[in-house]
């Protein structure tokens, strides 16, 4: 597996992953959550992180200092949105 040039710069290179994959968001897996958080927060390669994560649909774990549910709002307003064509109307319609 190719490793991505960004990685090898990042803040959890050769840390436990597992910190980075709380089995659970709430309860116990919070403070999880939190501590691997604090690490992406001085990560110098947190953007290109979370683009990756955005990219590729990552809906496990904490990428770019975002939980999944933070990264599918993200994902949510990034879409593109689809605006609504009035249907035509036909000859012999009313």
């Amino acid at each position: 597996m190719m490793m991505l040039d960004w990685s090898r710069r990042a803040a959890c290179l050769g840390m436990d992953p597992e910190l980075f994959f709380p089995i659970s968001l709430e309860g116990p897996g919070r403070s999880q959550v939190e501590r691997a958080k604090a690490i992406c927060g001085g990560c110098p390669v947190r953007q290109p992180c979370l683009d990756y994560a955005l990219r590729t649909r990552q809906f496990d774990g904490i990428w770019g200092g975002t939980d999944p549910d933070q990264r599918r709002e993200l994902m949510v307003k990034a879409a593109p949105r689809r605006e609504t064509v009035p249907a035509r109307a036909r000859p012999g319609d009313h």
